[in-house]
């Protein structure tokens, strides 16, 4: 926890279905205009997280505190976007978001100004009044999205915003994320995509089978794993004895040296390392046909702290 009080705690929270826990003592904080991701393979408890942190699910131990209040007992406005689409197909795009806004307490003035704003927001102004099933996939997600901001939520939360949707409509919801994150609202953001992680949110929580691996920044949590840039290239060429010397002193790791098959794989420390490589083998006699080149991510420090990968699902 900060030295300031978070817009939305949960404190060693946990829940069981039956012999099964799927959450089991999760602790996590988020501020004020900051999106914090729930990155995890599916079942591995995400959405019962969620579910907790909107206090529409009681805890079985721990709790859940909202703007420093234990237990929900003070009502903030919540925006809940679940992965599941909570649409009333035969309702028109106008009246979907319309139900949300007077649900919420908006006034029928407040709820026309409010629908016609996060409409235009997310792209379907012009469908207004197609009914919701008419939609495409990709529609039904933004306006679904809609329907958790009409209200202007302080804390809003994301189940999986974009799984199945076109490359538009995702732009379009990470768009309204940022915006959302501009106007300082409290963020979570689940997902087991990647790269949505690393480009939208501030830090990154990593569950795997209902517990929390480790939190930190993109940065952060590559570091903790151990990851580091990989290069791997193939050279024409007598490589010169002792090329390599002290690489290990420049943070530089000769991985594999191909026997003398002009192959090389090294581990750097950042791409500053590179020319510096490229220019050793060049001195040592030779020449550099083609390189590839790796980036440390989430998805490497995910493997590397849970010992599975983002798409194996979690069973039990």
């Amino acid at each position: 926890m900060g030295a300031s009080v978070p817009l939305l705690a949960a404190v060693d929270v946990s829940k069981r279905y039956g012999s099964r826990r799927a959450i089991d003592g999760v602790s996590l904080d988020v501020a004020a205009g900051e999106v914090v991701g729930l990155l995890g393979p599916n079942g591995a408890g995400k959405t019962t997280l969620l579910s907790m942190l909107a206090t529409i699910l009681a805890p079985d131990a721990g709790y859940v505190a909202l703007d420093g209040v234990r237990g929900g007992a003070r009502r903030i406005p919540i925006g809940l976007v679940p992965q599941s689409l909570a649409l009333y197909p035969r309702l028109t795009a106008f009246q979907n978001v319309w139900h949300f806004a007077r649900m919420q307490g908006l006034s029928r003035r407040a709820a026309r100004t409010a629908c016609a704003r996060v409409l235009a927001d997310v792209g379907l102004s012009d469908r207004a009044n197609d009914a919701a099933a008419s939609l495409s996939g990709g529609m039904q997600r933004r306006l679904n999205l809609a329907c958790g901001l009409v209200h202007d939520p302080r804390i809003l939360l994301l189940d999986e915003p974009t799984v199945g949707v076109d490359l538009e409509s995702r732009e379009r919801l990470l768009v309204e994320v940022r915006r959302a994150r501009a106007n300082g609202t409290a963020v979570v953001y689940s997902t087991h995509y990647m790269e949505e992680a690393e480009r939208i949110c501030d830090r990154v929580c990593l569950v795997d089978e209902g517990r929390l691996v480790a939190v930190g920044t993109v940065e952060e949590l590559i570091v903790r794993a151990g990851r580091r840039t990989r290069v791997e290239l193939t050279y024409r060429g007598p490589l010169a004895v002792g090329w390599d010397r002290d690489l290990g002193g420049q943070g530089i790791r000769l991985l594999a040296n191909g026997d003398g098959d002009g192959r090389l794989a090294l581990e750097l420390s950042g791409h500053a390392e590179i020319g510096g490589v490229l220019d050793r083998l060049r001195s040592g006699g030779a020449r550099v046909l083609d390189f590839n080149l790796h980036s440390a991510n989430l998805a490497d420090a995910f493997v590397a702290l849970t010992g599975r990968t983002l798409e194996e699902p979690v069973h039990g």
